[in-house]
């Protein structure tokens, strides 16, 4: 068993043009920074910034989300490395294949497949939160029974979660094209409301709001049991409150409001340019955002005294304690059209990923049938769209969202192990864009990853290496054997 077997570039290559098996190239450089941005962009820009300014950083909020872009800045250089020189759908799976082996690249595909499902079922049951207390404003109750999965508040079925996955999805079959312009338009709402909420916020900033912008480090009781962060039980290091010390401890939760922007590489093989375009679309959409997140986390900090900042609704709760409760529904309206855009981008990472691998043979092959008349992987985003649709309407969610992290994580790792190893093992590949500093900045990614997933609890590392075990079963037994570069060397 050679487990270890690569698959070379120009192979990846050839198989995008296979027939039945070929995506359309209709998204332009603009297009892949509006996903980036719509993905991003999500209940992280309308509740992390209050929680974390309240419980982590102080009004310093602002430098804790600049680093966690800096963390992602460095993944993404090593992304846009591989997406410009490998421009083939399934991300790092695809990376994967091409320096580190098989089964490495499976391990990433299993890993991506469970992260893009779960985020989305878990997105759409937060969308499904905020859509029900729009209508309920608007005097429109949605009876408990269809608005919570079951053993929660009375629920039997998330209807309006799993709506949302179901439109979603046949929207991705439709096309890219049609995916995207829907997108575009979203975006656009959204991106309006936060410019909103930041200009109408600074007029109710008051200045002693922000003193001590760095407030004096705390030290915080110490977390038990299953719940505890790897980091403490490691090192005995106890989590800490404010000061710098919380100002590092916030980048470990407000990394994640930037998880998403690799979806963009996922969609390598639909790029009109993508040795152009993927670049400018990891890149831009990472900057715009961590502008965005900064400018909202400075404002909701000077319009409330950090203590008594919301942690389900900080912004909408800080217009309230201003006098102005009106904008609480144009948030909620900025956070509905938000969380349907990462709902879309997750699922078509999610379906891109479905479609390499079972390209590869390492999934069945029918799935990676593309439709003749849309060009979408139609099958393979049909079934994960209704499994997902499953999860979110009957499956309480929350103790499994931390897994989304540690799978994001893990991904961002391994493409950065694999940038100095393709340049070591293939120095004469065209690369139209390359990682600055290599090896440094592919080390200085990798310890950061390291950083933020030693911050999250044992609970979740057990659960992570139990579906990758999981995983290296369902290779054993199928993918191995199916195997499409197995059968070409044999």
């Amino acid at each position: 068993m050679n487990l270890l077997r690569t698959k070379s570039v120009e192979q990846s290559i050839r198989d995008t043009e296979e027939p039945g098996h070929r995506l359309r190239r209709d998204l332009s450089a603009l297009d892949l920074v509006v996903f980036g941005v719509g993905v991003i962009i999500g209940t992280g820009i309308f509740v992390l910034t209050g929680q974390v300014a309240r419980d982590k950083a102080g009004p310093a909020v602002a430098i804790s989300f600049v680093l966690a872009a800096i963390v992602c800045g460095l993944a993404a250089l090593c992304y846009a490395e591989f997406s410009s020189t490998i421009p083939v759908a399934g991300s790092a799976y695809t990376f994967s294949y091409a320096t580190l082996g098989e089964f490495p690249a499976w391990i990433i595909g299993w890993d991506l497949v469970l992260e893009f499902a779960l985020a989305a079922a878990v997105v759409s049951v937060g969308w499904s939160g905020y859509a029900v207390s729009l209508l309920d404003d608007a005097g429109v109750t949605v009876p408990a029974a269809v608005a919570h999965p079951p053993g929660e508040s009375g629920g039997v079925v998330n209807v309006p979660a799993t709506l949302l996955v179901l439109a979603v999805t046949g929207l991705l079959v439709l096309g890219v094209k049609v995916s995207s312009r829907v997108n575009a338009v979203i975006v656009a709402v959204k991106v309006f409301v936060v410019l909103l909420v930041i200009v109408a916020g600074l007029f109710f900033v008051k200045g002693a709001n922000y003193h001590p912008f760095i407030p004096p480090s705390e030290s915080n009781p110490s977390v038990e049991g299953g719940a505890a962060p790897l980091m403490q039980v490691l090192f005995g290091i106890t989590p800490v409150s404010y000061g710098w010390l919380g100002i590092f401890a916030a980048v470990a939760v407000v990394f994640f409001a930037f998880i998403g922007f690799d979806i963009v590489a996922t969609a390598a093989e639909e790029a009109r340019r993508p040795q152009r375009d993927l670049p400018i679309g990891l890149i831009g959409s990472l900057v715009i955002t961590a502008v965005l997140y900064a400018a909202v986390s400075l404002v909701v900090a000077g319009m409330q005294n950090y203590r008594k900042l919301s942690s389900d609704a900080p912004l909408a709760e800080a217009f309230k304690a201003a006098g102005h409760p009106g904008y609480s529904t144009v948030i909620s309206i900025g956070a509905v059209a938000g969380l349907t855009t990462v709902v879309l981008i997750l699922l078509l990472g999610q379906s891109r990923v479905f479609f390499a691998m079972s390209r590869d043979g390492l999934l069945p092959a029918w799935l990676s049938a593309v439709h003749p008349r849309f060009g979408t992987p139609y099958r393979s985003t049909v079934i994960m769209g209704v499994i997902v649709a499953v999860l979110a309407g009957l499956i309480p969610l929350a103790k499994l969202a931390e897994l989304v992290n540690i799978g994001t994580l893990f991904a961002f790792l391994v493409v950065s192990v694999g940038v100095p190893i393709l340049r070591r093992t293939r120095p004469e590949l065209h690369r139209s864009f390359r990682t600055p500093l290599v090896p440094l900045v592919p080390i200085l990614s990798v310890l950061a990853c390291l950083f933020v997933m030693i911050n999250l609890p044992v609970d979740t590392w057990l659960r992570f290496l139990a579906w990758l075990l999981i995983g290296a079963v369902v290779y054993a037994f199928y993918g191995h054997r199916r195997s499409r570069l197995r059968e070409r060397q044999s």
